[in-house]
């Protein structure tokens, strides 16, 4: 065995309480670590002959790379959608990095990962009260879990036309029909080889609204003269956190042939709470669901499931079988992950929703829905209270799409913001919001509190002072 290996394997103990106590640090002290820095990093010295082993290497990082690591985890951070990591999680992470097992197998044999990984979706399903005729597994994030669910509808496309385009490739225009669709969704498109160009797109209702108009939606169905199509439609979206109407849809899928795919990949999380649920009635009747783990269920990048109606298992297994390796056996006969999703190698991304769901339960994360949600409509009010901004559109859920009061600052909004996430207590996103520049804050981590809401309001407060 190489020295250095032999060294570090013999010191594990003492490597990992370092770790440990590191972590620990960085946790305890996340209200105070800034959630942005500007930064020059000298270049690496390069790799060394003999390498320096784990301890030095740990002292390297540490000097020159850890006192650059933001609060992305912490309560103020509230860039994209970016949830933190539950102790439950983090425990569960750091196993499935012990462990290190492969989520493959064929279940029942070589290992029982895709039994935990079963156990978590089963666990999710009840979270978010969703039927148990879904078929389950994890990827990487929003962006693989749209491109898997699809991709099996590209599938179930060629089959209305008695084709097969997993084996061979697709000549056809396919319809897809979508309102505001997420750039993920659109990102899949592409790497399907649909087109990205191909969507067709749908009005939304009017007022200040980003979903789907239900009657313009049965226009465009009318137009296509019962060919199929697939719909895109959005539980949560990104400026907005609108949700279209999936009863409306319910109803015309009964009249018309298309697959349903719901893009819920934050906004699924309303269904843990009474108060919001209702956005989100008739969603179990879709054929596929993208829900993301590493946002609101606040899990640690990555992680992200999908959901595909188990009637469509063939059409999954067809998509993605390991169709040149006989050693596996036939995908429906012996089930294994391997022939259900992309990737061929995962590591056990199921055990840190597992720990975390058995952790804390629907009680806790009802709690964790309704405090982001309170949170965000805190800073609603402050905004409308406050001359300096103006709210682009009603706070919905859990974020907080603003500008800068006055056309006239329309040019102001980016340095402002620039100044705000260079302050180090918080960090927001720019957008644009029906044609104006704005900003979006999302309220999704565990930790955010009336304390932090605070600190936010009043670094933008001055901020605005400043720029204004």
């Amino acid at each position: 065995m190489y020295q250095h290996l032999h060294t570090d394997f013999g010191e594990l103990d003492s490597l990992l309480e370092q770790v440990k106590e590191q972590a620990g640090n960085y946790l305890g002290d996340l209200h105070n670590r800034p959630v942005s820095t500007t930064f020059e990093v000298d270049d690496i010295p390069g790799l060394s002959e003999e390498g320096l082993g784990a301890a030095k290497a740990l002292e390297q990082f540490n000097s020159r790379l850890e006192p650059l690591i933001v609060a992305s985890s912490g309560p103020r951070y509230l860039g994209f959608v970016t949830g933190g990591s539950t102790p439950a999680s983090i425990a569960g992470d750091w196993l499935a990095t012990i462990y290190d097992q492969n989520t493959q197998a064929v279940k029942g044999e070589g290992d029982i990962s895709a039994v935990i990984e079963q156990e978590a979706v089963k666990l999710l399903l009840a979270l978010f009260d969703l039927p148990s005729d879904f078929f389950g597994g994890f990827v990487t994030g929003a962006t693989m879990s749209n491109f898997t669910c699809l991709a099996v509808a590209r599938q179930w496309y060629g089959r209305q036309l008695g084709k097969d385009y997993a084996r061979d490739g697709i000549r056809d225009k396919v319809h897809v029909l979508t309102a505001t669709p997420h750039s993920s969704s659109v990102k899949s498109l592409a790497m399907l080889g649909l087109g990205s160009r191909n969507i067709l797109k749908v009005d939304t209702l009017g007022g200040n609204r980003e979903a789907i108009d239900p009657d313009d939606l049965e226009k465009r169905i009318l137009e296509l003269e019962g060919a199929p199509f697939i719909l895109i439609s959005s539980a949560g979206t990104v400026n907005t956190v609108d949700f279209d109407n999936f009863e409306a849809i319910g109803k015309l899928r009964k009249k018309h042939n298309f697959w349903w795919h719901i893009d819920a990949a934050f906004g699924g999380f309303a269904a843990c709470s009474p108060e919001y649920e209702h956005l989100l009635k008739g969603w179990e009747d879709a054929d596929s669901i993208t829900i993301d783990c590493h946002k609101w269920l606040n899990v640690p990048y990555e992680n992200a499931f999908f959901l595909v109606r188990k009637e469509h298992n063939l059409l999954q297994a067809e998509t993605f079988q390991n169709s040149n390796a006989p050693y596996l056996g036939d995908p429906m006969e012996n089930f294994s992950y391997l022939n259900f999703l992309p990737e061929n190698s995962r590591r056990l991304r199921a055990l840190p929703v597992w720990f975390t769901l058995m952790a804390y339960g629907k009680k806790g994360y009802r709690h964790i829905v309704e405090n982001s949600v309170e949170m965000t409509l805190l800073m609603g009010d402050f905004i409308v209270q406050n001359p300096k901004f103006d709210l682009l559109a009603p706070v919905r859920l859990n974020t907080v799409c603003f500008t800068l009061s006055g056309e006239e600052n329309q040019e102001n909004v980016r340095p402002f913001l620039t100044a705000l996430n260079r302050s180090g207590k918080v960090f927001m996103t720019p957008t644009v919001y029906q044609g104006k520049k704005g900003i979006r804050a999302a309220f999704v981590n565990w930790m955010t509190s009336k304390e932090d809401v605070t600190i936010i309001t009043e670094q933008m407060d001055r901020i605005a002072e400043e720029i204004l």
